[in-house]
């Protein structure tokens, strides 16, 4: 795929991306309001869409073709823009700004940015468990619309309990033995102080960054009908990506223009915090992203359908300068 090509791919899926998330955005009404306000402020303040772009694009890869990986995207976006609202609270890294504008806590207060994150947790399942109404609209329509059983004398299960799988999937990844796993070590860690094993800053990678990675691709291969083995093949995939652009992001922290990544470089080493370069070393550092990005790429190779697209974006994703 040429870089052209690839790029107004990127644009497109991104745009398509954006427009599933908004369309499940809450209505800002009723006492709520408020709280439904400070919600739809952090969906809405940007972002790559990546967790999205890779959940679609993996359902593609494995022939889905419907409309059910949808919720599930935006209650990806949700959870992931959670998780982003808790960490900038004064409690956690008591950051006032995010992506050029005032972070939600900022604007509607500690409190309300509490209920905010809380919030938007709460309605990424809400969201997610739409899919079971499309999943049965589906069936209803495979039925000719007439509500009546099928053959073996009931409604097609297999859609209602892919769905629920892929809700198990992205409970776990988002949950204690997850991402917020991840975040307690990382917590414990920094409030320590102490030195920060390579076992430990693997395990803070992988659940920390990697999780939500591996939930969005393991989501769409599941609901797009993959085989087990190829669930267990991009779920190696996506750790390997997420453990990549986490080691990519603690390198650019010191090889950074500041300019490029619009942000100040060098933070991780005044604030004395451990990281992979700090423990491995440079070298050593971008050796690692280039092996990890390698064996996504193979394991990508192996598995059915197109995928230049996928293979491009994590590269992308991997080696970016800002």
């Amino acid at each position: 795929m040429e870089e052209r090509e690839f790029q107004e791919l990127l644009k497109t899926r991104t745009d398509e991306a954006e427009q599933i998330i908004r369309s499940y955005l809450p209505p800002e009404e009723g006492f709520q309001r408020t709280v439904l306000e400070a919600m739809n402020y952090s969906l809405l303040a940007g972002g790559k869409r990546l967790r999205p772009l890779f959940m679609g694009e993996t359902y593609r890869m494995f022939g889905g073709s419907g409309r059910v990986a949808e919720p599930f995207m935006a209650a990806m976006e949700m959870i992931h823009t959670y998780s982003l609202v808790h960490d900038d609270l004064p409690a956690m890294d008591n950051d006032m700004y995010r992506r050029g504008r005032e972070t939600a806590w900022k604007v509607y207060g500690e409190g309300m940015g509490v209920l905010a994150g809380d919030g938007l947790l709460n309605y990424a399942y809400e969201t997610a468990l739409r899919a079971f109404d499309i999943v049965r609209a589906d069936d209803r329509a495979r039925q000719g619309g007439s509500g009546e059983p099928d053959a073996r004398g009931g409604e097609d299960r297999s859609g209602v309990l892919t769905v629920a799988r892929a809700l198990a999937v992205l409970a776990e990844k988002a949950g204690v033995y997850g991402m917020i796993g991840g975040q307690c070590a990382d917590v414990e860690a920094e409030e320590k102080g102490t030195a920060v094993s390579e076992e430990l800053l693997l395990f803070i990678h992988e659940h920390k960054t990697a999780a939500l990675l591996q939930a969005s691709m393991m989501i769409g291969a599941i609901l797009a009908g993959a085989s087990e083995e190829e669930i267990r093949a991009v779920e190696r995939c996506a750790l390997n990506v997420g453990i990549a652009f986490q080691i990519q992001d603690d390198i650019l922290d010191v090889t950074g223009d500041s300019g490029e990544l619009g942000k100040s470089v060098g933070s991780d080493a005044q604030n004395h915090k451990e990281t992979y370069v700090t423990v491995k070393g440079l070298d050593q550092s971008i050796a690692d992203v280039e092996k990890l990005s390698r064996e996504a790429v193979n394991i990508l190779s192996g598995l059915p359908g197109e995928h230049s697209f996928l293979e491009r974006l994590i590269l992308m994703l991997i080696h970016r300068r800002a």
